[in-house]
């Protein structure tokens, strides 16, 4: 018996390349990009905001989570181009005028930091949580940011640094 083989040909397309606009912390970006282009590499090879932290790259881990709009998102996950028209908000634009943000502040006095690896991601999702108003115990703090590792273990410290900056804003999430 002879071996046969289909020669159909699969045709395979090349990268499609799409036109980006993204208004990342309050400066809009205009960019083509292969559409297959995540957020986080977007955010961090061609806009230079390296603070947004590729860890995992599987959605597992929480450090790239980032603002989009009111929401949190997993930048690895997240392709710019689905994205396009929206407001991004990355650690580097928690900070105005040259003051740390009220959370960014807080990990620091709270020695919530250890390494800083997931430190931006902390900041992020603790941001969304204080504005949601889920930091009324250390409970819901801790269910708010399960999805946020941190290999340290500093997660009392952690908490401890939502308590205070939750402390300090205003139940929208602004500083008093």
């Amino acid at each position: 018996m002879e071996d046969t083989l289909d020669t159909a040909v699969a045709t395979v397309a090349g990268p499609v390349t799409v036109e980006v606009e993204l208004r990342v912390n309050g400066q809009v970006r205009r960019l083509q990009l292969d559409s297959r282009t995540t957020l986080l590499d977007t955010l961090r090879e061609r806009l230079g905001l390296t603070g947004t932290k590729k860890g995992c790259d599987r959605g597992q881990c929480g450090a790239c989570t980032v603002h989009v709009g009111d929401r949190l998102a997993l930048s690895c996950l997240t392709l710019a181009a689905r994205v396009s028209g929206q407001a991004v908000t990355t650690i580097e634009g928690l900070a105005e005028d040259g003051q740390l943000h009220p959370v960014q502040q807080a990990l620091l006095d709270q020695d919530g930091l250890q390494c800083g690896f997931c430190t931006p991601g902390q900041a992020m999702a603790a941001t969304r949580l204080i504005a949601a108003g889920h930091a009324g115990s250390e409970e819901k703090i801790r269910d708010h940011m399960s999805g946020n590792l941190c290999r340290c273990g500093a997660y009392s410290y952690i908490v401890a640094a939502v308590k205070a900056a939750a402390a300090e804003l205003d139940p929208e999430g602004q500083a008093r």
